[in-house]
């Protein structure tokens, strides 16, 4: 989507107080595991959901109890089919058939089952006897719903390590490993012809293990960095997240699936490790997920992909403490046993504002060395001419991550059109500076804002009254 050149007069309305985003946000989940001994009752688990802004619960079974618990929820349940059962559901219908009778008719509608993953991270386990049958048994399993007349209201799909990438750097460059081109070129065209998603795990932790330098760090945790340009198509991104799922977007494209869409099956960051291990820490997880639901609410999208957020599912809603492997491994929770939070990170309906990660989530305002005096008369803070839509987008993210309301200019909203980054990320900018007592240091944005004394004309009128 190309975005217009910003205007002259910049068109907003501006509010005096702000208030809590949405109660929910449909792209939003979680992934919950049950590698543990000490996990709560189901019932809990489905009255913590409901607290939270949550509205997606990924299992990677299919517990009938859990499935149970979430009924009447309204809450969207992805349940999956093991690696264990593709060979059979390959090559045997009715196992299929039977799968579906066991696992979804006794529940569905009542529980919201919208999605059946097919194995796990299949293409690159090695097998390669897994990974011919994997199509097969996605086919079986659609068939099996179809015949059920569930076919239209419950996708199906299969969840894919980021190895499944050859390159995706720069994210203009994403391709598939040609080793098993052929088998995803299969499953692709059954996502296409069914409208199911492709499910990918993208870890920006897992990048910055391998790439342990401050500056990848910021780039992974959504904090200020010099952004990362792509030179083919001249985007200079600005975090990770963004870069990771626009080189699969570049990979779906480069195979002519165009409209398969793309869901983050998981993504997450552990809040603590062993001595040796690179990256956990309370701090960056709190920064790494906190920052990417902020990033998710201000529907900006990824520069690929604009205009509206991937849905996804964050790893995870409790730590797993049977899990095998570093102490990161079960310390990705977000939620304790005892329904606590490890950390906070605004997802509760009683407070979605959460406090800000120590280092800022965007471009900070820039703090002046001796005292700036306030300004006497009404002021604005506005972009300068000429910033790049990937510094808004980091812009807007900063704003919308520390503590505004961005509600007005999600779907729906009375400052939502005109649908742009740079009309979204004027909004942003500018609340930001009037909520923090007009202060000229939070209208700079790493010297990409400016004041202006010009009432711009309003385009939005909102139940607010607007700062004059």
């Amino acid at each position: 989507m190309a975005v217009p050149r910003f205007p002259t007069l910049l068109f907003f309305v501006v509010l005096s107080r702000t208030s809590c985003f949405a109660n929910s946000q449909s792209f939003i989940g979680v992934n919950y595991g049950q590698v543990a001994d000490n996990l709560p009752q189901p019932s809990a688990t489905a009255n913590l959901l409901q607290s939270t802004s949550i509205e997606k619960v990924r299992l990677y079974g299919t517990d009938p109890a859990i499935i149970r618990a979430l009924a009447n929820t309204g809450i969207g349940i992805v349940i999956g089919a093991a690696n264990g059962d593709i060979p059979a559901l390959a090559n045997d219908p009715n196992f299929a058939k039977n799968w579906v009778n066991t696992n979804v008719v006794p529940f569905y509608p009542s529980s919201k089952i919208i999605l059946i993953t097919v194995g796990n991270e299949v293409m690159t386990s090695g097998d390669h006897n897994l990974m011919t049958q994997l199509l097969p048994a996605m086919r079986n399993m659609q068939n099996a719903l179809n015949a059920m007349s569930l076919g239209g209201k419950i996708k199906v799909s299969s969840v894919h390590s980021m190895a499944v990438l050859k390159s995706s750097e720069p994210p203009s460059s994403g391709s598939f490993d040609p080793s098993f081109s052929d088998v995803m070129k299969g499953i692709l065209g059954f996502n296409d012809e069914t409208g199911s998603p492709f499910a990918i795990n993208p870890y920006p932790y897992f990048a910055y293990r391998s790439d342990p330098r401050p500056e990848t760090l910021a780039f992974c945790l959504f904090q200020p960095n010099a952004g990362r340009l792509d030179t083919n198509t001249k985007i200079k991104y600005t975090n990770m997240f963004d870069a990771q799922v626009d080189g699969v977007r570049s990979a779906l494209n480069s195979l002519g699936f165009k409209n398969v869409e793309i869901v983050v099956a998981e993504t997450g960051w552990p809040y603590k490790g062993d001595s040796n291990e690179v990256g956990p820490s309370v701090e960056n997880a709190k920064a790494y997920n906190g920052n990417l639901i902020a990033h998710l609410r201000s529907m900006v999208g990824t520069p690929l992909m604009p205009g509206k957020p991937v849905d996804t599912y964050l790893f995870a809603l409790y730590d797993e403490d049977l899990k095998p492997g570093p102490a990161s491994e079960r310390a990705f929770g977000l939620f304790k046993s005892d329904l606590s939070m490890n950390y906070d990170v605004g997802l509760s309906k009683s407070s979605q504002t959460p406090a800000g990660p120590k280092t800022p989530a965007g471009p900070s305002p820039k703090t002046p060395v001796g005292p700036s005096p306030k300004p006497e008369k009404a002021t604005w803070c506005i972009p300068k001419s000429g910033v790049s839509d990937a510094q808004l987008q980091a812009n807007l993210d900063y704003a919308c991550g520390h503590g505004i309301n961005c509600q007005p200019i999600q779907p729906g909203g009375a400052c939502f059109e005109p649908n742009t980054v740079a009309s979204h990320a004027a909004y942003a900018m500018n609340l930001f500076y009037q909520n923090s007592d007009h202060s000229p240091w939070n209208c700079d944005f790493s010297q990409t804002a400016t004041l202006s004394s010009d009432n711009p004309r309003f385009l939005c009128v909102l139940c607010n009254p607007p700062y004059l």
